[in-house]
């Protein structure tokens, strides 16, 4: 049990990312599951935008107050945490409409579907799992190295972090 947490407290920020994100896709996936399935496949681009919203608004709240552990309410850190976070997810959501598109409509998966347990599952809900786990990892590389990350000064002399 030792080693477990030992494991978990070393690799703590990507761990709890990955449950975050795991989360955050949920949130995601059911909303647009949802109004998917409220507006019609045809508009499966609306639905991937308000998911989206939805899903982002969770996920800046998440990433700053328990992955990256951004401390300061300060207006000015939050506002351009806030202006970082949303514009690099406004970028993954150009990804994830571009890759939505050329699943759905250039490569067809909008003729696939089949009935798993008690869900009939769309081609166009494979194609947002699939770009959800794409944009997942970009996501990271934006919050973990541009959007929250520890400048120098927040660090000690002996690379550990101010508390």
């Amino acid at each position: 049990m030792n080693k477990i947490k030992e494991l978990y407290l070393k690799h703590k920020e990507v761990v709890l990312y990955i449950l975050f994100g795991i989360a955050t896709t949920l949130v995601d996936t059911l909303m647009f599951w949802l109004f998917d399935s409220l507006f019609g496949e045809g508009l499966y681009l609306l639905s991937t935008l308000l998911a989206w919203a939805l899903a982002a608004l969770f996920a800046y709240f998440v990433n700053k107050l328990f992955v990256f552990e951004s401390k300061s309410w300060k207006q000015i850190t939050v506002a351009k945490e806030a202006l970082e976070f949303f514009g690099a997810r406004v970028v993954s959501l150009g990804i994830s409409e571009l890759g939505m598109y050329l699943f759905v409509d250039v490569w067809k998966f909008k003729d696939i579907g089949f009935k798993f347990l008690f869900v009939f599952v769309t081609g166009t809900l494979i194609a947002k799992v699939i770009m959800s786990v794409i944009v997942i990892v970009l996501n990271y590389f934006f919050s973990k190295f541009i959007i929250f990350r520890k400048d120098e000064q927040d660090k000690l002399p002996d690379g550990e972090e101010k508390k």
